[in-house]
């Protein structure tokens, strides 16, 4: 356990063989079977979590009961409702797998007492959340200036192992399509 988020760490931020020991200790495995939850909306979102095997998704419920996927976490990604890890406020989305997964998890306290102690893992955090923001922009821009086809088309090609993950459903809440729209759009793309 934790080979892969070490692997990742060390990317980014290479890490002494003592600093890797020392974080394993605020580290917590977490295993999730398909369709449960990590996070529900309402709870306190307690914990980041690293992606070692599986994946998740974070999205939220519409009042006409319609789920909008906000996020996809597969190995090497982490998820989190970050805005309740950091407030302490009631999450306002939901997480959970949709394939048998098993995680690493931060807890708040770890990761105030790791930005204390460890240089390296605010420098490692500074560049995920640097990374998180610039592809939030950039999937933002997507919806606004795309049409269907183009944000499909460049889905696939930024991400194409969550085309193969994911059931079409969930892509298209993700894009801001109806699954029917979407459908339009694979077709015409498949037509060219």
């Amino acid at each position: 356990m934790y080979e892969l988020f070490f692997r990742k760490f060390n990317e980014k931020v290479p890490l002494t063989h003592e600093e890797e020991e020392m974080i394993k200790t605020y580290l917590t495995p977490k295993k999730l079977r398909r369709k449960q939850y990590l996070l529900q909306e309402g709870d306190v979102c307690k914990s980041i979590a690293f992606v070692e095997k599986g994946a998740l998704r974070e999205y939220s419920i519409a009042e006409n009961g319609n789920e909008q996927i906000i996020q996809f976490a597969i190995e090497g990604w982490t998820i989190s409702d970050l805005y309740s890890f950091l407030t302490g406020e009631p999450a306002t989305y939901n997480i959970d797998a949709v394939e048998d997964s098993e995680l690493v998890l931060l807890s708040k306290s770890a990761h105030e007492e790791l930005l204390r102690k460890l240089p390296k893992y605010e420098t490692y955090l500074r560049l995920q959340v640097t990374g998180a923001y610039l592809a939030l922009q950039k999937r933002l821009t997507s919806v606004n200036t795309l049409s269907p086809e183009e944000r499909y088309a460049n889905f696939t090609q930024l991400y194409p192992e969550l085309v193969q993950r994911f059931p079409q459903h969930m892509i298209a809440s993700h894009m801001g399509l109806t699954p029917e729209t979407l459908s339009r759009a694979r077709r015409k793309i498949k037509s060219k």
